[in-house]
């Protein structure tokens, strides 16, 4: 049973990806010219684009066009992964492309806000482990992780890690309180309440 209005995230299970390199910002991951949508659907086809593709639209060498890894959803990635701008389409797109947590060095912080907001844990490990664990996908991309977010430690082929989770962010996926929208939903008296205390809001009686 959820424990707050949203799914808790205890754990994701699945097979990995790994995108190699540090500072990829955020223009990368889903360029601004494929930000024009009134929703965020579809967005996942655009992820990496201008990596992925050449100016021909021809496909280039990327994990994202790697048939080893189609149907991945444990991205593992280097250090300040989603720097840049604040665009929330970032994760939305990479969500869509079927990303359902993220493994890296370090991730920027407003990026790792809006993960949360889409309910993707963004755990954290040392240098040496993620090179070790992109390693191990390459040998092996059918190999399952299992990230446990409540215990703060990885699975890979039987051999747990331990990794750090924000403490902020572990409690709201566990507690299933990380959507904030549907948190305000399921608990519209106490919203009212808040709003008609406020000079500036006017509430419907």
């Amino acid at each position: 049973m959820s424990d707050g209005p949203a799914e808790p995230v205890r754990e994701v299970r699945g097979t990995g990806i790994p995108v190699r390199g540090n500072d990829i910002d955020t223009d990368q991951i889903i360029p601004a010219r494929f930000m024009k949508v009134v929703t965020f659907d579809g967005l996942g086809e655009f992820a990496f684009f201008d990596q992925r593709f050449d100016e021909h639209d021809e496909q280039q060498d990327h994990p994202f066009n790697d048939e080893r890894f189609q149907g991945a959803n444990v991205l593992v990635v280097n250090a300040n992964f989603g720097c840049g701008s604040s665009r929330e389409h970032a994760p939305q797109a990479l969500q869509r492309w079927g990303i359902d947590a993220i493994i890296g060095e370090s991730f920027a912080s407003i990026f790792a806000g809006n993960c949360l907001a889409l309910g993707i844990p963004t755990v954290t490990t040392d240098e040496e482990t993620v090179t070790e664990l992109q390693d191990r996908i390459e040998a092996r991309p059918d190999a399952e992780i299992a990230v446990d977010v409540e215990n703060e430690i990885i699975t890979v082929d039987g051999e747990t890690i331990t990794v750090t989770v924000d403490d902020a962010q572990r409690r709201a996926l566990v507690e299933g309180v990380w959507d904030t929208t549907a948190l305000m939903r399921a608990n519209t008296d106490a919203v009212r309440d808040v709003a008609a205390n406020l000079p500036y809001v006017e509430v419907d009686p």
